[in-house]
């Protein structure tokens, strides 16, 4: 659904600024319509080219009141700019068109009544002033041609006003978020260990006895110089290391799901219509309900 958006400028080039920013919204340029009006009293500027721009007016859909009021502005030399925005641009469109300056039609036809203006067509007034810039435009945008903000309400082409229904839905997304985290390390540490081993020593004795025997003739050669020799061995303990994986420690992720309820609280609009004879029916996005209060007796 489509809003028609309808502000006055005092200058053409505020009109065009705003209409730039429009378009960088996603606004297409043909939904956007510049209406500019030329400085009552100029030279050359004629009665007919008033009603010529009376004229374009009327194409714009808009109360009569607000009609007379732009048309004036139109003829003061100000420029009209109107944009049919959809519902989701409403806002940042209204934003863009106070920031370049719309003007605010309430304090200006305020102005122009002091002036001498009877608030009828263009050209019908003697008054020649032009725009007074730098006034405050809080009320400077007209929705559908209403002299309401921009969030009031929708005006449809058939001159219809329409409150809108609105609704909030939940919408429930997931992301991933730290939940705890697992850290494995290896690192070398000493420790003191004992082994039990058997050695083996070997030790020589000398051994003297006492012998009285006769000579043989094999003893002939204990004159001659004779040495004997004989060594001590002792077993020595070894050491070596030996290196061996003796297990593994891993990290392994498990994943698994949960069901979770999320609740908050959205919110709805509902609409209540009452009638003469005092039916009050409440529309909403639920449905319709409808109860009869009584008249009391006069």
């Amino acid at each position: 659904m489509t809003q028609t958006i309808t502000a006055m400028y005092d200058t053409h080039p505020e009109a065009l600024a705003a209409q730039g920013k429009l378009v960088g919204l996603g606004i297409p340029a043909g939904a956007i319509k510049l209406l500019s009006g030329t400085q009552a009293g100029a030279t050359g500027i004629s009665a007919e080219h008033d009603d010529s721009m009376w004229g374009s007016i009327k194409g714009f859909f808009m109360p009569e009141e607000d009609r007379h009021a732009y048309g004036e502005g139109l003829h003061r030399g100000g420029t009209m700019l109107s944009a049919d925005v959809d519902d989701a641009h409403v806002h940042a469109a209204s934003d863009i068109l106070e920031e370049h300056g719309s003007v605010d039609l309430n304090e200006r036809e305020a102005a122009w009544r002091k002036e001498g203006w009877d608030g009828r067509a263009t050209g019908s007034t003697t008054a020649t002033a032009p725009l007074a810039g730098g006034m405050a435009h809080d009320t400077g945008l007209h929705l559908g041609g209403a002299t309401e903000s921009a969030t009031s309400h929708g005006t449809a082409a058939t001159g219809t006003d329409y409150i809108p229904v609105v609704e909030e839905r939940l919408n429930v997304g997931k992301r991933m978020v730290d939940a705890g985290r697992v850290r494995v390390r290896s690192f070398a540490v000493e420790k003191d260990v004992s082994e039990n081993v058997t050695l083996h020593d070997e030790t020589v004795s000398v051994d003297r006895r006492v012998v009285d025997r006769a000579v043989t003739p094999g003893d002939m050669a204990l004159f001659e110089d004779k040495v004997i020799e004989a060594t001590e061995m002792r077993e020595q303990a070894v050491v070596s290391k030996e290196a061996r994986v003796v297990g593994e420690v891993g990290i392994r992720k498990d994943a698994s799901q949960r069901v979770e309820t999320v609740t908050d609280k959205v919110r709805h609009t509902e609409v209540e219509v009452e009638d003469g004879p005092g039916t009050v029916s409440r529309t909403g996005t639920t449905g319709t309900t409808t109860e009869t209060t009584p008249r009391k007796p006069l």
